[in-house]
Formats: C-alpha cells, sequence, structure tokens
C-alpha cells in the first residue's frame, strides 16, 4: 500500500515540478486478468503501444512492458493504471471484489473497455466493487476529455457495431473519478497495430489521444 502511495506522490511531484510525469521507467500500467470465460487477453498490442504513444507524445517514460495483474492479486496496488477489456463474461469473487475497492479508494484507475458483449456482464461485477454507486455517463465537458487533446464530443468512434454512439461511463467516489468505462467505442481495438483491424491512421490517431488523455488525468489527480 505504501509503495502504491509513493508512486502517485511521484508522479504528482514530477508533473508540477518538471513538467513530466516521472523521470525513471519504473512505473507500469497493468492489464486485468480476470475470471469467467472472457477474453481478457484481447487486443495484445494495444497498451505497449498506448505506453509508446505516452512516452513520445506526453513526456512519460512509463516501463514500455505493461504488467498483467489480477483482481484479487496484492501487486494491484502497485499499478496506477489498469485496463480491462474483452467480448464476454467477467466473473469476480466476494474476495477480488473487495480487493478490487481497496484499490480503487486507495487512489487506483480501472478503464474498462467493452470490446462489445461485455456490457451485461460487467455491470453487475462491478456493482459487487461498488453497490452503492450507478456507472453515470459523465458530460463533454469532463476533465477526462479536455487533458493534453480536446475531445468536445466525447469518446471518438473507432468500431460500428450497434449504430450507436460511444458512451463513456464512470464510478464516481466522494467526488473522484474511480473507474471509467468506454461503450460502443472500442477504444483498445484503436490502440491495436495498425494491420490487426486496418484502421484509419486518422481513427487510431484519435484513440491513441483518448487513452493519452486517460494516462494523463490518472496520474494528475
Amino acid at each position: 500500500m505504501h509503495g502504491f502511495r509513493n508512486v502517485i506522490f511521484t508522479l504528482t511531484i514530477s508533473l508540477a515540478l518538471n513538467n513530466v510525469i516521472m523521470a525513471q521507467s519504473d512505473i507500469q500500467i497493468a492489464l486485468l486478468k480476470y475470471s469467467g470465460g472472457g477474453d481478457w487477453y484481447a487486443n495484445p498490442t494495444s497498451l505497449p503501444n498506448l505506453i509508446r504513444f505516452c512516452n513520445q507524445n506526453l513526456g512519460t517514460n512509463i516501463d514500455p512492458a505493461n504488467a498483467t495483474v489480477s483482481p484479487g492479486d496484492p501487486d494491484l496496488f502497485n499499478y496506477p493504471f489498469v485496463h480491462m477489456t474483452g467480448h464476454g463474461n467477467v466473473i469476480f469473487s466476494e474476495a477480488e471484489a473487495q480487493n478490487l475497492r481497496k484499490y480503487l479508494l486507495a487512489g487506483g484507475f480501472l478503464h474498462i473497455d467493452d470490446n462489445y458483449g461485455m456490457d451485461p456482464y460487467i455491470r453487475p461485477q462491478m456493482k459487487k466493487v461498488f453497490p452503492e454507486l450507478e456507472f453515470i455517463e459523465l458530460p463533454f465537458d469532463h476533465p477526462v476529455y479536455h487533458q493534453k487533446y480536446e475531445f468536445r464530443k466525447g469518446l471518438p468512434k473507432i468500431h460500428e457495431h450497434d449504430n450507436k454512439a460511444p458512451q463513456g461511463f464512470g464510478l464516481i467516489y466522494e467526488g473522484r473519478l474511480v473507474c471509467f468505462y468506454t461503450y460502443e467505442c472500442d477504444l483498445g481495438d484503436g490502440w491495436e497495430d495498425p494491420q490487426v483491424h486496418k484502421d484509419s491512421e486518422e481513427t487510431r490517431t484519435k484513440a491513441l489521444q483518448m487513452g493519452a488523455n486517460l494516462i494523463e488525468y490518472v496520474f494528475r489527480q
């Protein structure tokens, strides 16, 4: 726990004094490995590409290799930013839900990216984590959309599935956004290598810029 808080403290001070997030490559972000049969491992090139983009464009020096962590793992507290994706079922045990709650209350941040098909599963599981909270759609003037990159109309639309507008939902605990849920967006798909989905360079750039906004927002809290 103390190590995690020291990480957040280091990030904050570095930003304030040097306009960079960190001076040494000793910070990792992580991918959440969950149970239930859903493909938590989808989009394997997403986080490495996002990290590279942030290091090049935000002045960060995040470890190029992301970690993988389970929701019940004590190591969860070592990562200020955790990304979760997939298409299907998700199950958190009670112990995992409690550990994830403690992590988020301690200053951690969870980004959930519905890769199409996760929505009916992740919502009840996050209710285990925060039974007292509801996902609310963030307004377009929320700071997460206005970091280095401006997204005046909210999330970019990366892939079409049900002909719906992309939505960004949040869980807010005592005024702090602890979880950001990107729905009907496929943000992580846009972080993948170009040949995976054959998205245009413009689409990939928008996805990476929005991902960079998330990283910047988390590290500036």
